[in-house]
């Protein structure tokens, strides 16, 4: 028995998340499906993340254990040829038999787009949220610079969060304008549960004068999610890269 990691892509529009569900489609039920049709197995699997409903990922990293000699691209091919076509295995490779994509992740790094022309965009419907009002994207990346550091995040986790540890450390976080397109990056340790949207919402209310400008270690400092802003739809959001330290 060996165990592989996974690196996949997927469009999260159509799924419940990452994590099986009762009521509803999930990546992970789509991944098991593909590799029961290719190993005869239906193998559990592990994720590096539980991505939200309508949240896509460029890189996703997951594992599983099999006797299957299948490896790298041959492997990816076949479970390719049973996965639908919004999600794409694009590496398999073996790891220790200990290795766990979650807790031994170093960090991750997620995108926010947002298309901020005065029209829609049909190539940015399903990736972008739409905000026809202009926004100040240097106003938002000075103020995005005060989540960068080492805080308690409790005001901006969802709820529901079973997290009894909502300290986190957050390495880079930035808000760039290219053309009509405002892109939001943060890169950290690990996040709470709609961590990252609740940091874009917070952002656009600061955009929009409903917030201050300064307001964001006031809203940490309270602990309060009240304090904060509204959480982001979920179709703006991108897992594009987990690091590990091998």
């Amino acid at each position: 028995m060996q165990r592989l990691l996974l690196t996949l892509r997927y469009d999260g529009t159509a799924y419940h998340g990452w994590q099986v569900q009762p009521n509803g489609v999930t990546v992970q039920e789509s991944l098991q499906d593909a590799i029961q049709a290719v190993t005869g197995v239906r193998s559990g699997v592990i994720g590096c993340s539980r991505t939200d409903a309508g949240v896509h990922a460029d890189m996703f990293c997951c594992t599983f254990d099999t006797d299957s000699p299948l490896r790298g691209d041959k492997l990816a091919a076949a479970l390719n040829f049973h996965l639908p076509r919004d999600i794409a295995v694009y590496a398999a490779r073996e790891v220790a038999a200990d290795f766990h994509p979650r807790y031994q992740a170093a960090g991750k790094r997620y995108e926010y787009r947002i298309w901020n022309g005065k029209q829609r965009h049909p190539l940015y419907d399903r990736y972008a949220l739409h905000r026809n009002r202009p926004l100040d994207a240097e106003l938002m990346n000075r103020a995005a610079a005060d989540f960068v550091g080492t805080h308690d995040f409790a005001a901006f986790c969802g709820a529901g969060s079973a997290v009894e540890d909502t300290v986190r450390t957050v390495r880079r976080c930035t808000v760039e304008r290219r053309d009509d397109l405002v892109v939001f990056t943060v890169e950290g340790d690990g996040f709470l549960y709609n961590m990252v949207r609740i940091m874009v919402g917070t952002l656009l209310e600061i955009a929009d004068g409903r917030l201050p400008a300064d307001g964001i270690p006031a809203i940490l400092s309270s602990l309060d999610r009240n304090m904060a802003g509204p959480t982001a739809p979920a179709k703006g959001l991108c897992l594009r890269q987990v690091f590990y330290t091998e």
